[in-house]
């Protein structure tokens, strides 16, 4: 299955991405590649450029150069919808829940199914996006009291499952997740990692953007670090957790860079 895996196209290829606000070089010039069946941990520190490169992945930001690959295939977004079709969803940090909807409301925002039509105005089939969202739900091994529960009444981990679901709830090929556990109690945050675990166990490529080093290091399989809007390191996770965060964070501070003499030749 490896050898298999190897010879694929990578589901993500980002080539040379550029993105400037004003005089801002917030990108420039990063390239990225996620494999199939892989947790990508992106990390540095702030102003790095991690959450500008999702946005153009996920078709928030237009890159000023650079180009995105799907599957070997180059593709173009002018917005989030055109990221979604190629399947690349994003889960934020806020969530980006509606808090008076219950839980099947949610999952099925902006995509909600219609069991009848009358001219203009359609008929939402409650009964079958219920059913839906109960057996993603079952398959995450979320555990939600119901799904008619309004979002507003569950905690921050199960509001996070919650979005998650959403992202995979559509045949998404990658999930990009933006600080998935901060601010979520520790019981809360391994739940979260459980749930990653649960997806990679089903197949998904994922990116999580995370400060908590632990987290990359427990569910991550390689890990790239962003400096100043640039790619200072691209490795597969290994070592102990010590060594992981030391190396991690020679990279971030800048006293390692493996890109240097390439950036400036």
């Amino acid at each position: 299955m490896e050898s298999t895996t190897r010879t694929r196209s990578p589901i993500v290829e980002l080539r040379g991405i550029k993105k400037n606000f004003g005089a801002v070089q917030a990108l420039r010039g990063v390239d990225l590649m996620l494999n199939h069946n892989e947790v990508l941990g992106l990390v540095g520190d702030n102003a790095a450029g991690k959450s500008t490169l999702m946005k153009v992945l996920s078709g928030a930001y237009i890159p000023d150069d650079g180009k995105i690959f799907i599957e070997g295939r180059e593709v173009r977004f002018s917005s989030p919808m055109d990221a979604r079709r190629e399947g690349i969803e994003m889960v934020y940090q806020d969530y980006a829940l509606a808090d008076n909807l219950n839980v099947a409301a949610n999952v099925f925002l902006g995509r909600e199914a219609v069991r009848l039509k009358l001219g203009p105005i359609g008929v939402m089939d409650h009964h079958y996006m219920e059913q839906e969202t109960k057996h993603l739900l079952k398959r995450l091994k979320i555990n939600i009291a119901s799904v008619r529960l309004k979002v507003e009444r569950l905690s921050g981990g199960q509001r996070q499952a919650v979005a998650i679901a959403r992202a995979t709830a559509f045949d998404a090929k990658v999930i990009i997740m933006d600080e998935p556990t901060a601010a979520l109690s520790v019981a809360a945050i391994e739940k979260v990692l459980d749930l990653i675990r649960t997806l990679k166990a089903g197949g998904a490529s994922i990116i999580i953007i995370s400060h908590r080093l632990e987290d990359i290091y427990h569910v991550g399989d390689r890990m790239i670090v962003l400096r100043h809007g640039r790619k200072v390191h691209d490795s597969p996770i290994e070592g102990d957790i010590h060594e992981f965060r030391e190396r991690a964070v020679a990279y971030m501070v800048g006293a390692r860079d493996d890109f240097r003499e390439e950036t400036l030749a």
